[in-house]
């Protein structure tokens, strides 16, 4: 943590960081109730977002998913388990490591991830100017 000596704080600075937050968590209400509305839990979509998403090179491995989505791997096990009872994932095995478990979309998945992905950035279009100017008052040195 910094030392606060070195950059004096202000009430402003205070401002800005909470008014960057409100514009998160307004984001953030936004995208839960989103998934809410499509019959998912926040962290179904989020698992299937970051499954499709996940960068060039890694492999859809539930570790790999727990990692991005930050929590424990019993907890990714849990999501994938209902995500597969709906029908939105499938396993399969790895072809060179028969041990391995990758993670697939479904065309369910896929469809209902493309409605949500479709209205978030609707949502990010419509919010750009008020989160990139809480993001810059944040940011801005004092």
């Amino acid at each position: 943590m910094a030392s606060g000596a070195k950059h004096p704080l202000n009430l402003s600075d205070y401002q800005a960081l909470a008014e960057l937050r409100y514009q998160i968590r307004r984001f953030l209400h936004f995208s839960e109730q989103a998934a809410r509305d499509a019959g998912l839990e926040p962290h179904q979509h989020q698992l299937l977002l970051a499954l499709k998403g996940l960068p060039k090179g890694l492999r859809p491995r539930i570790g790999e998913l727990a990692k991005r989505l930050q929590i424990q791997h019993h907890s990714a096990v849990e999501l994938v388990n209902r995500l597969a009872r709906g029908g939105y994932v499938r396993r399969k095995r790895g072809e060179q490591d028969r041990r391995e478990v990758l993670l697939h979309l479904t065309p369910k998945g896929e469809k209902v991830l493309r409605e949500l992905t479709l209205h978030h950035r609707a949502e990010l279009r419509s919010q750009r100017r008020a989160l990139v100017a809480a993001l810059k008052r944040a940011t801005r040195q004092s």
